[in-house]
This record gives C-alpha cells, sequence and structure tokens, in this order.
C-alpha cells in the first residue's frame, strides 16, 4: 500500500516550464514543439503549465542514443 500523498507532496514532484528548460537544456520553442507532437505531457492547473517529474524522465529516457562511432 502506498503512502498517502498530500496535495504539497505532489506539488514538489511537477516541474515549472523554466525548470524544465534549464535542468535538460531545451529552448522554448523545441519544448512546445515536444509537447505538440505530443512526446512531453503537460498538467494544467489553472492557466499555470507544469511538467510532472515522472513524464520528464520518461521524455528524457525515450531520446534518441548517439552513436559514438563516427
Amino acid at each position: 500500500m502506498q503512502p498517502v500523498r498530500t496535495p504539497e507532496d505532489r506539488m514538489k514532484r511537477l516541474l515549472k516550464i523554466p525548470e524544465f528548460l534549464e535542468l535538460y537544456s531545451i529552448s522554448r520553442t523545441a519544448f512546445y514543439r515536444e509537447v505538440t507532437a505530443g512526446r512531453l505531457p503537460l498538467i494544467k492547473i489553472g492557466k499555470a503549465s507544469r511538467i510532472a517529474v515522472e513524464d520528464a524522465e520518461a521524455w528524457a529516457c525515450a531520446l534518441p542514443k548517439m552513436d559514438r562511432a563516427a
């Protein structure tokens, strides 16, 4: 059984867009391209948009890997 989470706990697991952009070194344009393509889900809280940490990590793991043997 999972512990009961408070709304404060859930909010700590959400990133603001500027936090996401800095953390993943991505431009705002590229960010919205990923959102529009459906690869990065947004959570709306009123007018504010947030990204769940779990969704951010899943997005980063799904990025294509570069082949270093060039």
